[in-house]
């Protein structure tokens, strides 16, 4: 028994020695089931299928090809594209900051320059990403004249602006209004820019200039900057003293349509602005009830009243309605009998009676019966109608924009039947239409822009000019004929010299310069609480030079001192300290 059990073992030993094939040691398993498959009881091995082997071989190759193919395309493709991106990793492009040009008055006086000099300038407010740190400044300060009256004329700018990593993503000053915004290609110049190596360290190893920067362009206005200064300081004492709440005013040649001067009351300060610091100043700026950033002298429509009397005038004669001569009687109002209801008749005041005035003093005194029967007609005299009064006043440009060299200009309004017909839901025009619009009043409106255009062509015979700011003379300016006769407009220019030496202008009656004008008081609101006062007229009489408008906003009603005012004020202070503006060439 034990000599079985000892061959049984032998025999066995014998199994277990023997040579393992290789399909069974790699073995698939997988257990049958109502087994223990923790204990592994069950298990029924299988080899791995060719197939899986192939596939992970393909697998393993298609790694490799991918694999080779993009480096391929690093190096030999594109390596070159991938070269430059690395030594841009290393180079810096450092931009060099063109000097904005300076801007000049007529006398050279700077008005806006750039400046490293004072500890004001040496810093700036940096907005980034994560948020806004005030540091020293790689590029000039834009500095302006310590002078007020120029923050509508000169604008201001932004300043260059970069992210958290120090790139510039605004590599330039940009203008923002004024003569900054209008002349900023002008002004700009172009940039150049510097090389810095560095290390992988982030220090600098060496640097050297590509390109470098060209300065902006100058540019010489044909502003006096004394006479802009005075002219906002007397318009600005004027609105604080009698309750007005804005205003403006301009003096311009009237053979060149160069501005001596043009300004706006409220305004804004140029340097805060760019500076963008004092956020305290600029949050007062945005709330100011006086709407602070309008400028009044180009984007301010104002209802003109009698300021658009010579034009209509001028309209009479050259229609015939009327000879210069012919006397019409203002007793204080006419009336028209209402077609609706026999018993009412509509009444059309003046603002008091003249008795007999021709032409000459109907301008003079601003008769509106004289021009309520010229324009619309009364019992036996004929009136121009309504369409005749919208060409003349289109003839004068009184809805076209003047084309001044300053961004953001508007243009007024003329009424007519259309016009009606649009803004009332299709209400027909009636007469009482043509006799307001024809004293300036109903939906009339205007720039003080087109206002001083339109002075300045009564003055030189009829030639209509585009107002500008900048002197080049190598650019002609721009201006068109009116197709009157001289003649009539020598009778409108004695009405308004009349005006000045008896009539309603009389405050301009200076002794050192003979002053035509027009004055004009628009009621607005629908109580007519408030006025605005317009004075606008030349200088000198006989060989005009220079014309004038003056508008203040919104004022009491009952206030009797407004825009003739202004130039009185104006007109003396020049008599002793600009002579030269006032004496015939």
């Amino acid at each position: 028994m034990f000599k079985r059990k000892r061959q049984l073992s032998q025999h066995h030993l014998k199994q277990l020695s023997r040579e393992i094939d290789p399909d069974e040691i790699f073995l698939d398993a997988k257990n049958l089931p109502n087994f223990n498959k923790d204990q592994f009881e069950g298990r029924i091995e299988k080899p791995i299928s060719r197939i899986a082997v192939l596939g992970v071989l393909f697998v393993f190759f298609l790694i490799q090809i991918v694999f080779l193919g993009k480096t391929a395309v690093l190096q030999i493709i594109r390596g070159a594209d991938y070269l430059a991106k690395s030594e841009n990793n290393r180079l810096n492009h450092t931009p060099i900051f063109a000097m904005r040009g300076i801007i000049y008055d007529r006398n050279k006086t700077p008005l806006a320059w750039n400046s490293y000099d004072d500890e004001a300038a040496k810093t700036a407010l940096i907005i980034s990403d994560t948020g806004t740190t005030t540091e020293k400044m790689p590029f000039p300060h834009r500095s302006y004249i310590v002078a007020p009256g120029f923050g509508h004329l000169l604008g201001y700018v932004g300043y260059p602006k970069r992210d958290s990593k120090g790139y510039y993503y605004q590599d330039a000053f940009i203008g923002k209004d004024g003569i900054e915004q209008y002349y900023d290609a002008t002004l700009s110049g172009k940039n150049g820019y510097q090389i810095v190596e560095t290390n992988a360290l982030g220090k600098t190893q060496s640097g050297s200039i590509v390109e470098s920067p060209e300065s902006g362009a100058a540019l010489t206005l044909a502003i006096d900057s004394r006479v802009q200064e005075k002219l906002y300081n007397i318009i600005s004492t004027l609105a604080a003293d009698r309750g007005y709440l804005a205003g403006a005013g301009a003096i311009m040649d009237v053979q060149t349509g160069e501005l001596l001067a043009i300004t706006s009351f409220p305004e804004y300060d140029s340097e805060i602005l760019s500076e963008g610091k004092d956020r305290k100043t600029i949050a007062g700026y945005q709330l100011d009830k006086r709407a602070l950033f309008l400028d009044r002298a180009i984007s301010g429509l104002y209802t003109p009243g009698s300021i658009v009397k010579p034009i209509m005038a001028l309209g009479a004669l050259n229609e015939n309605i009327i000879s210069p001569e012919k006397q019409i009687l203002s007793t204080g109002s006419i009336s028209i009998q209402n077609p609706y209801y026999p018993n009412i008749k509509s009444v059309f005041n003046d603002w008091k009676a003249h008795g007999w005035v021709d032409m000459r003093r109907a301008l003079a005194v601003s008769s509106d019966v004289y021009f309520y029967e010229i324009g619309g007609g009364y019992q036996d005299q004929k009136g121009m109608g309504i369409a005749n009064i919208e060409k003349y006043a289109q003839m004068f440009g009184l809805n076209t924009p003047t084309g001044i060299d300053l961004t953001g200009e508007k243009f007024g309004t003329i009424p007519s039947p259309e016009w009606k017909a649009k803004m009332f839901s299709g209400e027909p025009w009636r007469l009482g239409d043509t006799y307001h619009t024809v004293i300036g009043q109903y939906g009339f409106q205007l720039t003080l822009a087109e206002a001083i255009r339109m002075v300045a062509s009564i003055a030189n015979n009829g030639v209509l000019l585009t107002p500008h700011l900048v002197v080049d003379p190598s650019q002609r300016t721009e201006r068109s004929q009116i197709d009157i006769s001289p003649d009539k407009f020598a009778i409108i220019r004695e009405g308004m010299r009349d005006a000045v030496m008896s009539g309603t202008e009389t405050g301009l009656n200076v002794p050192y310069v003979e002053v035509a004008g027009k004055t004009g008081t628009a009621e607005i609101d629908a109580g007519k609480k408030y006025i605005n006062s317009w004075a606008l007229g030349f200088f000198p009489y006989q060989k005009p030079r220079y014309a004038f408008a003056v508008v203040m906003e919104r004022g009491p009603h009952a206030n009797t001192i407004g825009g003739v005012f202004v130039m009185r004020q104006m007109l003396d202070w020049m008599h002793n300290n600009t002579p030269e503006y006032l004496k015939t060439l």
